[in-house]
C-alpha cells in the first residue's frame, strides 16, 4: 500500500474507475437491464428476449455511449482504454465488478494523476504487460511492486533521480524502458544501464536528463545486445560535437538514435571513431550570428543641426545584445566549424517595440527585461555599433566554447534574450578658453592705443584664424535605449538540431519626438528675447562700453 499522505497507483486507478461510472447508467447492472446481465449476447435458444417496460436493449445502451452528443458520452480527453471499459461494462458487466477488473488489463495508462508512489497494489494486475505512468510525481520505483509480466514501462516526465530500487528485482521480460525528462545524471546511474539488469531491453529512452559522461555511458550500454532504439537527446553529453558519430560507431546494432534512422552510409562515415576516445572532449561550441536590423526610423531630422547653434549635434548608432552562458569565449570569424549546434541565428531583426529602457550593455546596467532570475549564469554580448540605414547590416559572427555542459543545457532550455539598443550621443560646440579670450582682448586693446594701423590687421588675422580653425565639439555620455527585447527559443538545439533561425519582430516602434526647425513666429520671439537679454547687461559691462565710447569720441575731437 502507498505511504500515508502519498498517492499510489492503485488509489489513482480506483478514482479513475469511479469517474468512469462503470456501475452507473448506462453501464453496469441495474433496473435498466433487469436480469439480463448474464445473457446480453442474446438468448441461447435463438429467441430474442422480450424487453420489459423500463428496460433498455444493449444496442440502445451502446448508442448512448458512442454518440458524442449524448450526455453519457466519454469526455474528449478520454482514452480508448476508457471507452473500451465502458463498453465492456454494458456488454459484460460482471468482468469489471470487484477484483475481476484487474484481470482485464494488459495495458494500464495513468497519466498526469499526481501519482507519487508505485505501491504493491499494482501486483493485482496479474496480466499487465504495459504500464504508462508519465507526467506524475514519482521519485523512486520499487521493482518488487512491479508485475513480472511487464514488457513496457514508461516513466517519462517524473522526478526519478536514482535507479537503485528499480534495478533490485526488475521485470525480466522488459523490452522498453522510458526514463525521459527525469533527474538522472552521470556517473552514478550509468552502472544500472547494463544487461545484468535489462537482458531483453530493445528500446531505451534517457532523453532530457543530466548525463554528461559520453564514454562512460556508452561503455555500459554496449552490454545491451538487444538494444536497437536509443534516445539521448536533451542530455548535456549530446552537445559534444562528436556525440552522434561516437555512438553510431560504438553501438553497431543500433537502428534508431534520437528518432533518426542509422543507415549504412552513416556507419561508414563514422567508422573507427569509437577507438579515438581522445577526440571526446566535454565541451561544446556554439556559433552566434546576427544578420540585419530593419524598421528603425530615420533619425536624420534631428541629427544634422547648424554648428554654432544652441542645439546639440546628435549622432545615433545601433547594436544587438544577446545573452550566452559559457566559460571560454573565442572569436573565430575566420574559423571553419564542424556541423554542430549553432545558436541563435538571428536572420533579421525587425525593430519595432514600445519597450522603453535606459539599460546599458557590456559593462553597463542591463535592460530590465534581462534582470529576471535565471537558472544559469549568462553574460551579455554586444555587436559593434552601426550607423542608421534602411537595412543595418550587423554581419556579426562569434563562436563560443562552453565547458559547463550542464549550464549550457540549462541556458538552451531557457532560451536567450535578444535586444536592439540605440545609442544617442549629444555633442555641443566648445566655447573658446576664457584666458585665451582675455589675452586676445588685451593685445587688441594695446594695438588700438599704439596705432590704429595695426588694429584692422590684427582683426583680419583673427577672422582668418577663426575661419581656418574647425569648431570643436564636446560629447555628453552616451544615452542608451532598448528599442526591442525578445526571448529566442533554443530548446530545439537540445534535440540535436544544428540550426536556429529566428526573425525577431518587436511590433510598432514608439520613437522619441523628432526635433523640428523653429517656425517664423518662434524665431521672432527668440530675437526679441535676445534683445531684452542684451539690454539687461551687468553694470560693470555697461561702464566698460561707456568708457570705450568716450575714448572714441575724444579721439575724434583730437583728429
Amino acid at each position: 500500500m502507498a505511504g500515508p499522505g502519498r498517492c499510489g497507483v492503485l488509489a489513482a486507478f480506483r478514482e479513475h474507475l469511479r469517474r468512469l461510472g462503470l456501475q452507473d447508467f448506462p453501464c453496469g447492472l441495474g433496473s435498466w437491464v433487469g436480469g439480463r446481465g448474464h445473457s446480453r449476447g442474446g438468448d441461447p435458444t435463438g429467441q430474442e428476449e422480450a424487453v420489459l417496460l423500463g428496460e433498455e436493449s444493449p444496442e440502445a445502451l451502446m448508442e448512448l455511449l458512442r454518440d458524442r452528443h449524448s450526455p453519457w458520452a466519454l469526455p474528449p480527453d478520454g482514452s480508448r482504454q476508457d471507452q473500451h471499459l465502458r463498453e465492456m461494462a454494458v456488454l459484460t458487466p460482471e468482468l469489471v465488478r470487484g477484483s475481476n477488473v484487474f484481470q482485464v488489463f494488459k495495458s494500464l495508462r495513468i497519466v498526469g494523476k499526481g501519482v507519487e508512489e508505485v505501491d504493491e497494489g499494482l501486483l493485482q494486475f496479474q496480466h499487465l504487460e504495459e504500464l504508462i505512468l508519465s507526467a506524475n510525481q514519482i521519485s523512486r520505483i520499487t521493482s518488487a511492486n512491479l508485475p513480472r509480466t511487464l514488457k513496457v514501462l514508461e516513466l517519462c516526465c517524473n522526478a526519478v533521480a536514482d535507479l537503485q530500487d528499480l534495478c533490485a528485482q526488475p521485470p525480466p521480460e522488459l523490452q522498453h524502458l522510458g526514463l525521459g525528462h527525469n533527474r538522472l545524471c552521470s556517473p552514478s546511474q550509468d552502472k544500472y544501464l547494463t544487461a545484468d539488469f535489462w537482458p531483453n531491453l530493445v528500446s531505451l529512452d534517457l532523453s532530457f536528463n543530466n548525463f554528461t559522461d559520453l564514454v562512460g555511458l556508452v561503455s555500459q550500454l554496449s552490454s545491451l545486445q538487444k538494444l536497437r532504439v536509443l534516445v539521448l537527446q536533451g542530455n548535456p553529453l549530446a552537445l559534444i560535437p562528436t556525440y552522434r558519430g561516437f555512438l553510431v560507431d560504438s553501438l553497431p546494432k543500433l537502428s534508431i538514435l534520437d528518432d533518426i534512422y542509422v543507415g549504412p552510409d552513416e556507419r561508414h562515415q563514422f567508422h573507427g571513431l569509437a577507438k579515438q576516445t581522445e577526440l571526446i572532449r566535454s565541451e561544446a561550441r556554439v556559433v552566434v550570428s546576427v544578420g540585419e536590423i530593419k524598421g528603425v526610423p530615420d533619425p536624420s531630422a534631428c541629427q544634422q543641426l547648424e554648428v554654432g547653434s544652441e542645439a546639440p549635434v546628435i549622432t545615433y548608432s545601433y547594436c544587438v545584445t544577446y545573452e550566452f552562458a559559457g566559460e571560454d569565449i573565442e572569436d573565430s570569424s575566420s574559423t571553419e566549424v564542424p556541423k554542430i549546434h549553432r545558436s541563435p541565428v538571428v536572420a533579421t531583426l525587425d525593430v519595432d517595440t514600445s519597450a522603453w529602457d535606459s539599460g546599458e550593455a557590456k559593462g553597463q546596467q542591463k535592460p530590465a527585461a534581462m534582470e529576471e532570475p535565471k537558472v544559469h549564469s549568462a553574460k551579455v554580448f554586444v555587436t559593434p555599433g552601426k550607423p542608421w540605414a534602411d537595412t543595418i547590416d550587423c554581419s556579426y559572427r562569434k563562436e563560443h566554447t562552453a565547458k559547463d555542459l550542464v549550464g549550457l543545457k540549462s541556458y538552451l532550455a531557457a532560451g536567450t534574450i535578444v535586444s536592439v539598443v540605440e545609442e544617442k550621443v549629444l555633442s555641443w560646440p566648445v566655447d573658446a578658453d576664457p584666458e585665451e579670450n582675455a589675452v586676445t582682448k588685451g593685445k587688441a586693446g594695446r594695438g588700438l592705443q599704439k596705432g590704429s594701423a595695426k588694429g584692422p590687421v590684427l582683426r583680419e588675422k583673427q577672422k582668418r584664424k577663426k575661419k581656418e580653425k574647425p569648431c570643436e565639439l564636446r560629447s555628453d555620455p552616451p544615452i542608451r535605449r532598448t528599442l526591442g527585447t525578445r526571448r529566442v527559443t533554443l530548446e530545439t538545439l537540445l534535440a540535436t538540431e544544428n540550426l536556429v533561425a529566428t526573425v525577431c519582430d518587436f511590433g510598432i516602434l514608439m520613437t522619441e519626438q523628432l526635433l523640428q526647425p523653429p517656425s517664423l513666429e518662434e524665431k521672432v520671439r527668440s530675437d526679441r528675447k535676445k534683445g531684452k537679454d542684451k539690454s539687461k547687461k551687468p553694470k560693470g559691462e555697461r561702464e566698460v562700453q561707456a568708457r570705450q565710447k568716450t575714448t572714441s569720441s575724444a579721439k575724434g575731437d583730437r583728429d
